[in-house]
């Protein structure tokens, strides 16, 4: 059977991409199990309606829209009765590709304030940070426009910086070290 390029690309994000798709669906969810359903469901709705991908499509974006709406899909109706986020040690072992994003993840200041979030605002400084998506790429893969995008990071911003566990703590003029 012949393949399309948009075909082959997919199937090459399928296989090289899950690591990050694992990683965006459980910082969305805040739990690994469900990041792996939402994953494995998200990559077998992307291959089922492969054919729908159009000449010239960015495959990236296409799947992240899967990604990102089989989560909120499962936030909406299989998970609304329990606590989606995961003990903290359940959390630490998400791998990044990017030593930047795996300092941040480890932090778990970082994990815990982005869990407190409401989702709108988690989703998009997830794909923004974690993801490394650009604005355009995520308004496609959560079906909004540009502009309100912009404005959930800020807002998502303005909210982490109040967020005690991220606000630098004040000097403590006692323990400082002198140079």
């Amino acid at each position: 059977m012949s393949h399309t390029p948009e075909v082959d690309a997919l199937a090459v994000w399928l296989d090289e991409g899950y690591p990050t798709a694992f990683r965006t669906a459980c910082l969305i969810l805040g739990n690994p199990s469900d990041a792996e359903e939402a994953v494995q469901e998200a990559y077998l709705r992307a291959w089922r309606f492969r054919a729908s991908l159009s000449s010239g499509s960015d495959v990236r974006r296409w799947l992240y829209r899967v990604v990102v709406n089989t989560c909120n899909s499962k936030l909406r109706t299989e998970i609304p009765h329990r606590d989606r986020r995961a003990p903290d040690t359940e959390l630490e072992h998400v791998s990044s590709p990017a030593d930047a994003a795996r300092d941040v993840e480890r932090d778990y200041d970082v994990v815990s304030a982005l869990g407190d979030l409401p989702t709108h605002l988690r989703v998009v400084v997830v794909l923004k940070y974690f993801a490394d998506l650009s604005e355009r790429e995520i308004a496609t893969a959560i079906g909004r426009p540009q502009g309100t995008v912009k404005s959930r990071l800020h807002e998502a911003r303005r909210q982490l910086a109040k967020h005690p566990s991220v606000r630098p703590a004040a000097p403590n003029t006692h323990s400082e070290v002198l140079q």
